[in-house]
Formats: C-alpha cells, sequence, structure tokens
C-alpha cells in the first residue's frame, strides 16, 4: 500500500489513522465531499500541497478504497477522482471534527475555501429549521455551480448543473462571498455595488440568504434578568 506506515494497533481509531491519518488526507476528502473533482482544481483548492504528495494522497486514497478514479476518456482525457460509498460516510465524522476544529482559538492567516464555507452550512444546520427554509437554490460562484437541497430535517450541498428554476440564486466571486460570511461588508452593499447578485422571488431569497448566513451570525446575547 505505497509504503504507508501502520500503528499496528487493531482498534478502530488507529486503523482508520492508517487510511487517513497522513498529513493532508482528510482535507482530500473533505474537499471531494461536495462531488467529484479533477486533479488541478484539488490542487488550487489546497494551498500549500504539492502535486506530487497530491498524487500520493490520492493513490493511498484510491488503493484503501476510499476515493475512485473515473477516467471520462476521448476526446477529454480527463481524471475525476471521487469518493466511494465507504469513503462518503466520512461525512458526518469530518463535519462534527469541523465543529470541534472551529473553537480552537488560534486562527490560521489562509483564506477560507468554497468547500469549507458550504460545508460549514451542512455543519451548522439545524434541522428544525428544515421546514422554512425548505427550497432547492443555487450558487454560482466564479466558475463553479453548487446546489443545495433542503427537505425532510436535512440539506444537502452537491457541485452540479443548476436546475431551470432553483427557487432563489446567488452569483458571485469567492472574495466576495467570503467579504459577506465574514461580516466584512452586508450582503445589502455587495448587491448594490454589483458584485452579488440574486434572483429569485422575494420569499425565495430569503430563505437563500438566510441558509449561507446562519452559521455565520452570531447568536443572540441571552436576555439579562
Amino acid at each position: 500500500m505505497s509504503g504507508m506506515r501502520s500503528y499496528g494497533d487493531p482498534c478502530g481509531v488507529a486503523r482508520g489513522l492508517d487510511i487517513i491519518g497522513e498529513r493532508w488526507a482528510l482535507l482530500v476528502v473533505r474537499d471531494l465531499l461536495l462531488g467529484p473533482r479533477r486533479f488541478n482544481d484539488l490542487l488550487g483548492g489546497l494551498p500549500g500541497v504539492s502535486p506530487n504528495v497530491l498524487s500520493q494522497r490520492l493513490r493511498q486514497l484510491t488503493e484503501h478504497g476510499v476515493v475512485h478514479r473515473r477516467d471520462l476518456g476521448p476526446p477529454t482525457r480527463v481524471h475525476l477522482y471521487e469518493l466511494t460509498e465507504w469513503g462518503r460516510a466520512l461525512e458526518p465524522i469530518l463535519l462534527q471534527f469541523g465543529r470541534w476544529g472551529s473553537h480552537s482559538p488560534q486562527l490560521p492567516d489562509g483564506a477560507l475555501g468554497i468547500d469549507s464555507l458550504l460545508l460549514s452550512i451542512k455543519a451548522s444546520f439545524d434541522p428544525a429549521r428544515a421546514p422554512e427554509l425548505a427550497g432547492t437554490y443555487a450558487f454560482h460562484i466564479d466558475a463553479d455551480t453548487y446546489l443545495a437541497d433542503v427537505a425532510d430535517e436535512t440539506v444537502r450541498i452537491r457541485r452540479g448543473t443548476a436546475p431551470d428554476h432553483p427557487d432563489a440564486a446567488l452569483s458571485t466571486d469567492i472574495d466576495t462571498l467570503r467579504a459577506v460570511c465574514g461580516q466584512e461588508i452586508t450582503l445589502t452593499a455587495a448587491v448594490e455595488s454589483g458584485a452579488l447578485r440574486l434572483s429569485g422571488d422575494e420569499d425565495g431569497r430569503r430563505r437563500l440568504t438566510d441558509l449561507l448566513l446562519a452559521p455565520f451570525t452570531p447568536a443572540p446575547e441571552p436576555a439579562t434578568p
């Protein structure tokens, strides 16, 4: 298995770390949670990883059955990497780990990637709000499209092609989206400047923005007695 070291411990935790414990491995899985990606897309979304290391991690994860490489064949000759069913089972673990890690007092200087930003919606989603947020929403971020479906007390987010008539759609670039979610500018200001566009009826736009900004909205202060 590509010379990977093992803890030599039959405990499930150790066996899991034998598979995904190498540096960058879990972040590769994170960036595949929303759908298949090409090698260069993964490389661009993981600042600091070298092409050689990324190739090694993808090969190791593929050998262990976590990732599958799909060859599209001629004329494109594009290779897509996607999670297997077993690999997708890591999603709740990663979301919970993300919740835990978000409380770390140390905040690195790096920018939040689009996959991480959208996964924060899944991690913080309150099932009790599903009825009021129910619908299908499209996020056009730079050249990529992401779809969010809220139904049955869950939110599903994936890369893909937007349906003909989503309840609402948002179009912007990643820098503007980061600024809005980071409360550096208001969504209203981004719309007025033309850097962000919303489409759909008023109720659909409200539900989309509530879904997007929920992870980044501070909880209200408790009332003083």
